[in-house]
C-alpha cells in the first residue's frame, strides 16, 4: 500500500495591516497541503490501521515538511506550527487522525523546526471545499498567546469522498498588535504556580 497523492498546494498569506494599523512586523502564514487517496477507502471497517499509517504517514510528513521549510527559508525562522486533516465523506474521522497523530508524520516537522511543544491539531470530515483549519501555537512555548493562530483555506475539488486532505501550517511572527498577555500572567494573577502550569 503506497501513498497515492493527487495534488499538493502551498498557501502563503502575509498580513501587513491589522486593526487599521500597519503591522510592526508582517505576519506570514504558510500551509503545505496534500490531497491523498484514503488508504482505507472501500474496505469497510478496518480493524488494524497500522499498515496504512506506516505506508502513508511518513511520506506525507517528509513531503509537507520540505514544502514548509522551502517556503519559509529555514526551519529556524518558523515560530509557530500545527497540523490538520480533513477526511472525505466516505471516510472516518479516525482515518484523518491516523495520518497525522503519529510520530511517523509529525517528527519530520518537529525535528526540522527544532520544536519542543506538541503540534496543535484539527481533524474533521467534510466534502470538497470544506474548510481546512490549521491551529498554530509557538513551537517552544505553549503559553505564548501571541502565536495562537489559525490558518484557514479550502480546496474546491478536495477532499473527494475517498480522499484525505493533510496539511502542515507555520507562522513567521505572531498576531500583529497582540495585547492579551500570555498564560503565565493569568496564572500569576489567579494565584497559581506559573512555573508549573500543569498543576491547575
Amino acid at each position: 500500500m503506497a501513498a497515492s497523492i493527487r495534488k499538493t498546494l502551498l498557501h502563503v498569506e502575509t498580513t501587513l495591516t491589522e486593526g487599521g494599523r500597519q503591522a510592526p512586523t508582517p505576519l506570514r502564514l504558510i500551509a503545505a497541503i496534500a490531497v491523498v487517496k484514503n488508504p482505507w477507502a472501500g474496505q469497510g471497517f478496518v480493524e488494524d490501521l497500522k499498515p496504512g499509517i506506516r505506508a502513508v504517514a511518513p511520506v506525507l510528513g517528509a513531503l509537507l515538511t520540505k514544502m514548509i521549510i522551502e517556503a519559509a527559508g529555514s526551519g529556524e525562522i518558523v515560530e509557530a506550527y500545527g497540523k490538520a486533516a480533513v477526511v472525505g465523506l466516505d471516510g472516518e474521522i479516525e482515518h484523518a487522525s491516523a495520518l497525522i497523530h503519529t510520530l511517523r508524520f509529525g517528527n519530520h516537522y518537529r525535528t526540522a523546526v527544532g520544536a519542543k511543544s506538541y503540534l496543535a491539531f484539527c481533524n474533521t470530515r467534510g466534502p470538497a471545499n470544506a474548510p481546512i483549519m490549521i491551529p498554530l501555537m509557538d513551537k517552544n512555548d505553549e503559553g505564548r498567546r501571541s502565536h495562537y493562530l489559525t490558518i484557514q483555506c479550502a480546496i474546491p475539488d478536495a477532499p473527494a469522498a475517498d480522499e484525505i486532505v493533510v496539511a502542515l501550517g507555520a507562522s513567521i511572527g505572531g498576531r500583529p498588535h497582540h495585547r492579551i498577555g500570555d498564560r503565565y500572567q493569568d496564572l500569576k494573577e489567579l494565584g497559581h504556580d506559573a512555573t508549573n502550569p500543569a498543576s491547575v
